[in-house]
């Protein structure tokens, strides 16, 4: 059995003390849950697609069940899956009060048809496979409401603190690649809006012939640069894993100023990240390693 790795991020952002060991064990548990579906031959699909649904459950990130809240205190989630092979892919955005919407685009990518959905259409496409909204308010934490209150009285700084898009990237034993990430997007955004999460070369992407990327952080700059696809091309070109990742993010913050995180892994089972935020949770399980390495980077 070739080798096998997953990478997991929980976000880039402010993480205030007394959340840092929670947010580490969300990322160890989730990197864990990866780690089960290839220690057991799976694929690396269902491997990140198991690591971001856990993470979409746990409140201390921003998606699914936590996500944060639009000016108008509904919930909107973005998510997108990416493999390798084929370059297959499938997304949803803005789609209204769904706790896994990784799983959604799970479904968008296995139909074929499209690759990303929208609003209500992305919901009707829900329905059709058996994926409900849960009802309105069931998603929105109290940690969300305090940080739209922070919003509204103009202290953004507040706003931003708390839970971060989550994804996951990994390599499984068949050598194929997979990416997936999701998000609440922004507090206080727009109803409507669409952020880089689900934005296949911006937030997400996979490509067979280099590698896997899920990024985090400001995603308006992140869709202009389109982050993820150009950490992958750097891959291509013969960048080590965390070389390609440092290259990236120090094009994005040259070119926008804004702030952002990466993880990626290479078609070896080689992981890169690079954060130039306050703070990345993150997590990475490896064939031949009992342990799972975890930690909050911080810029």
């Amino acid at each position: 059995m070739l080798p096998w790795a997953v990478a997991v991020h929980g976000g880039a952002g402010e993480v205030e003390p007394e959340r840092a060991g929670a947010v580490r064990r969300g990322c160890e548990q989730a990197a864990a849950a990866a780690r089960d579906v290839l220690a057991a031959g799976g694929s690396a699909l269902d491997a990140v697609c198991a690591a971001v649904a856990l993470l979409e459950d746990d409140p201390e990130f921003n998606a699914g069940y936590g996500a944060a809240l639009t000016r108008d205190g509904t919930v909107e989630v973005d998510a997108a899956v990416m493999v390798g092979a084929g370059l297959r892919a499938g997304a949803v955005a803005a789609a209204p009060g769904l706790r896994h919407p990784v799983q959604l685009a799970r479904q968008v990518l296995a139909a074929g048809e499209h690759v990303l959905l929208s609003g209500p259409g992305a919901l009707a496409f829900a329905r059709e496979h058996g994926i409900f909204p849960e009802p309105d308010g069931a998603l929105a934490t109290e940690k969300a409401w305090r940080r739209l209150e922070a919003w509204r009285a103009g202290r953004t700084a507040a706003a931003r603190a708390g839970g971060g898009t989550v994804g996951a990237v990994a390599l499984d034993s068949a050598s194929e690649l997979a990416a997936a990430t999701s998000t609440g997007g922004t507090t206080g955004k727009r109803p409507g809006r669409i952020g880089d999460s689900p934005i296949v070369g911006a937030g997400t992407y996979a490509d067979e012939q280099a590698g896997a990327c899920s990024a985090t952080g400001h995603g308006e700059a992140i869709l202009r640069v389109l982050l993820a696809r150009d950490a992958i091309d750097r891959l291509r070109a013969g960048a080590s894993a965390p070389e390609a990742a440092r290259a990236a993010l120090h094009e994005l913050a040259e070119r926008t100023g804004a702030q952002a995180g990466l993880i990626l892994v290479d078609r070896t089972g080689r992981v890169g990240r690079a954060l130039n935020a306050p703070h990345m949770p993150f997590a990475v399980a490896r064939a031949g390693q009992d342990q799972i390495e975890s930690g909050l980077d911080a810029a």
